[in-house]
C-alpha cells in the first residue's frame, strides 16, 4: 500500500473501465458502471486527485488515500471517509 501518485493512474487514461464507490465495509455507495476515464488531475487546492470521464463529471479521490494496486485494478481507501474508490480496467492489461 502506498499513497496516491498521480503517474501510477495515468496508464488508465483513455481506458475503459468499470468504476464504483465503497464503503469500507463493501456495500455499494454506487453501482459499478463503465466509464472511459479522459485525464486526471490535481484539484486547485492540492488535496485530492480528480478523475474525469468527460469534460464536466469526474469524482475526488483524497490525496492522503492509500492506494493498492493489482492486475486490472486500483483501488484507493480514505480512513477518513471509510470510502474505496475502484477502478477496474475493462481491457484485460496491468494497471
Amino acid at each position: 500500500m502506498e499513497p496516491i501518485k498521480i503517474e501510477d493512474i495515468q496508464p488508465l487514461v483513455s481506458e475503459k473501465a468499470s468504476v464504483a464507490i465503497l464503503d469500507d465495509g463493501g456495500q455499494d455507495k454506487a453501482s459499478f458502471v463503465t466509464k472511459t476515464i479522459v485525464k486526471v488531475e490535481l484539484c486547485p487546492d492540492i488535496t485530492h486527485l480528480r478523475i474525469y470521464f468527460d469534460d464536466i463529471n469526474f469524482f475526488a479521490v483524497p490525496l492522503v488515500s492509500i492506494v493498492t494496486k493489482s492486475v486490472n485494478e486500483w483501488v484507493a481507501f480514505d480512513e477518513k471517509s471509510g470510502l474505496q474508490y475502484i477502478i477496474r480496467r475493462e481491457s484485460g492489461q496491468d494497471v
